[in-house]
This record gives C-alpha cells, structure tokens and sequence, in this order.
C-alpha cells in the first residue's frame, strides 16, 4: 500500500520525541507542527544552495514591474517589498491572481490580465461609494475589484445595484421572521410596504478580519496616510490601522519562515497549524473572560507539557499566526498570538488586545484587552522586537488609542513599581 505524503513525513521523522499535549489532548497535527519549527531550526545549520534572481531589466520595465508588484500587494497578494525583480513571490501571487480570474496558471501576465490588475488597483485608489460597496458586499472583498474589471472588460454587466431599493410591489403579508431574528421594533403599517430586512442592529453578526481590513486600507488610502498621534480623532479606527497592519507583517514573516521549510506545502502547513486550536480552546475563551495572568499561567503550563523546545514552539507559532490571520481562522491566530507572549515574546500581545478591544475571535471586552496592551508597550519601551518593527512613532499611537478606546484615561505603567505576571525565560527562535 502506497503511503500518503504527510505518512511519508512522520515515517522519516519518527525518531523525534512525540510532544505530550496538556489535558489529554491528543492532536496529530501537533506533531507535524512540531517538526516544521524543528525543520526552521535545523536550517540555521544546514547550508543549502538557494535560487538568486537576477534583473537585466531596462529602468522603464523594472519601474513597470514595480507598479504591479504594488498592486498585488493591495489585493493581498503579498509579494513583499516592490523592487521591480520577478522573484518566486511575485510568480506565485500572479499565480494566485490568474486563478481568481479564471485564466491560466502560468506566472506571467498577459497585457489583458495587467490591465485587469492595474486597472482595479487605481480604482480602488480612488475609492469611491461604488467601491465601497463592492469591497463590503463581495465574498471576495476588496479582491472583487479585479472581477468587476474583469466582467466589464469582457462586457458583461455587473454594476452593484443600490443596497436599498423599493420593493417591486407591496407583498400580501409581512415576511415571518426567521428563527433567532431580532423582531422589528415597531410593525410596518397596515397595506404599507414590507421593509428590507436590515441586520445591522442583529448582535453577534461580524464580519471577518480580512474583509474588515480591507475596508480598513481602502479608508487609509482616503485619508492620505495613516492616523498619527496629532491627527488622531477616531481612536478605535486608528485601532484597526495597527491591527491590520500588524496582521500584514506576521502574515509576511510566516511566509519567510515557510520557505525555510523542507517537504511541505503550504496547503499541508495550513492544516497542521489547524491543531493549535482544539490544543488550546480552553486558554482561546478564557481570553474573553479571565484576567491576563490567569489566561498566560493556562497557556505556559500547555507549553511546559507539550514535548516541544521553546524556541521549537516559538517557531511554529510565528508560522501558524500567518496562517491564522492568512486564511481568517482567528482561533488558530489567537492560540499562536498566545502561545508567543507565554513564551516571554511580550510584544505580540499587543495582537490580544486588538482581537478583545476589536471583537475579532474574541468577545468584545476592552476592560481587559489594557492588561494585554500594557505588556506589548512596557515590552517595546525595554527595547524588545516589536510586531511592526522600525516604526518609532508606532507605539505612541498605539498608547494613546488603546487608553482612549478602553476607557483608562491615563498613561500606561513604566514597569517601575508595577507587579507584572512573571513569565519563564526562554530563548526564542530568532
């Protein structure tokens, strides 16, 4: 009998002490997520040949290709920094881009497919009511720009239609709410036309973080920048700046760390990080409901009992935190983000606090997300590596929305004279 790929990757790897999850949590993919931080680990010893790329590209083409490296990288196919140099990132987001618009897979543009992408890109620059509604509206989200160019370059119509429109005519009887619908405040008139259902009041309804982001961008780039100390008015939205933006690095930094994994695809890597979420639910709701130094005592404790070195661990959750957020599974960006600040990597809680002031994978509770953004300042302020590093003026934006936004009403703690939960020292993967 044949053996599967992953069977095959266990098989080679068996020697390798299994980890013994906390609770009797029994996880396959743990395992294999063990081997890809201690395959990140390895590489720092191992030399191996890599592929260099090189440019004999004119200026007028280097600068060409560096206006769709930037394009790809506000649809959120992240190719890094714009250097105008085709390299394996660019080849696959423009691979990822021709299969969004049905074309074939080849990782070279035709002329129609840049135009496509060029084109969408300066229209969503510019923004717009009809953007707007297409980014908000598309299961796609902001990425639905490329389709609505596509579609009408090919002539077909697909403008948005006004999200609200009177009915065509009156219906005979009110439409029954369904089950768990919030009822109407106030029942329409007799013979009065029934209303559109409206869902913005329904509680529990979010929508997800990457489609949040989306907005988030398209809002940034109206506004010429993002939101500084000075020009701060809406704290929360300069909340969701930094969120999204410290969404953006840790997704970039897991893919850096994927590439220095051998034997795996990314499809593959994806479905074993799904393990940190069963492994940690109960430490995930706690975040929603216990204080910061219960909800880390539950999460070291699963980290001193799960058979992984710490810099190991460390390394497997900075590729599973690009992942979370990457594929929108904020259960699995949650428990990484956890995972990281147990580990005494202090700044990636300022993620935990996003996720409690922002209500994403986590209920809503600014009271408690301070606690989270007091330890990534203090961390930052004693000259750890921030989330976003090489923004001086980032942690002073951060400062100031996230005690406007809870409510504080003060300035965060120095560390001088304030009893913090102590945390093992370990030596993290780099």
């Amino acid at each position: 009998m044949r053996m599967k790929p992953v069977a095959l990757v266990c098989a080679a790897l068996m020697a390798a002490p299994a980890p013994v999850y906390a609770n009797g949590g029994d996880v396959v993919g743990g395992f294999i997520a063990g081997m890809i931080g201690a395959a990140i680990i390895n590489d720092a010893n191992t030399h191996r040949t890599r592929r260099h790329y090189t440019s004999t590209a004119s200026s007028a083409e280097r600068a060409a290709n560096v206006e769709v490296q930037t394009a790809l990288n506000f649809f959120d196919y992240n190719v890094g920094r714009p250097d105008g140099v085709f390299g394996s990132r660019t080849r696959s987001a423009i691979d990822n881009l021709q299969a969004l618009l049905g074309e074939p897979i080849t990782g070279q543009l035709t002329e129609y497919q840049r135009t496509i992408l060029l084109s969408a890109y300066h229209r969503g620059m510019a923004g717009g009511p009809v953007v707007s509604q297409i980014v908000t509206t598309d299961p796609q989200g902001i990425r639905g720009l490329l389709l609505q160019q596509r579609n009408e370059m090919a002539g077909i119509s697909t403008q948005p239609q006004l999200l609200v429109q009177p009915p065509a005519q009156p219906a005979a009887q009110p439409a029954q709410p369904a089950p768990g619908a919030l009822a109407a405040a106030t029942p329409p008139a007799q013979g009065a036309a029934t209303a559109l259902p409206s869902f913005m009041g329904t509680t529990g309804a979010q929508i997800s973080l990457a489609s949040a982001c989306n907005k988030v961008s398209l809002q940034t780039n109206t506004n010429g920048g993002f939101v500084t100390v000075n020009s701060m008015v809406d704290p929360e939205f300069a909340l969701s700046e930094q969120f999204c933006l410290a969404r953006t690095y840790a997704m970039s930094a897991s893919e850096d760390l994927q590439a220095k994994v051998q034997g795996f695809t990314p499809q593959q890597i994806a479905e074993q990080c799904a393990g940190f979420a069963p492994v940690l639910k109960d430490s995930i709701a706690a975040l929603s409901l216990r204080p910061e130094a219960e909800v880390l005592n539950g999460v070291q404790t699963f980290a001193m009992n799960s058979g992984m070195a710490p810099a190991q661990l460390a390394a497997t959750a900075k590729i599973c935190l690009g992942v979370g957020y990457t594929t929108d599974n904020m259960d699995v960006a949650v428990g990484s983000a956890l995972i990281l600040t147990a580990l005494g990597q202090h700044p990636y809680a300022e993620l935990l606090g996003h996720h409690l002031a922002l209500g994403f994978g986590a209920s809503q509770r600014r009271d408690l997300a301070l606690a989270w953004y007091d330890t990534a300042l203090q961390a930052i302020a004693a000259g750890e590596t921030a989330v976003v590093p090489g923004l001086p003026d980032r942690a002073q934006v951060l400062q100031k929305a996230a005690f406007l936004v809870t409510g504080a009403g003060g300035a965060p703690s120095t560390g001088n004279g304030t009893t913090k939960a102590s945390l093992p020292t370990f030596t993290a993967a780099p």
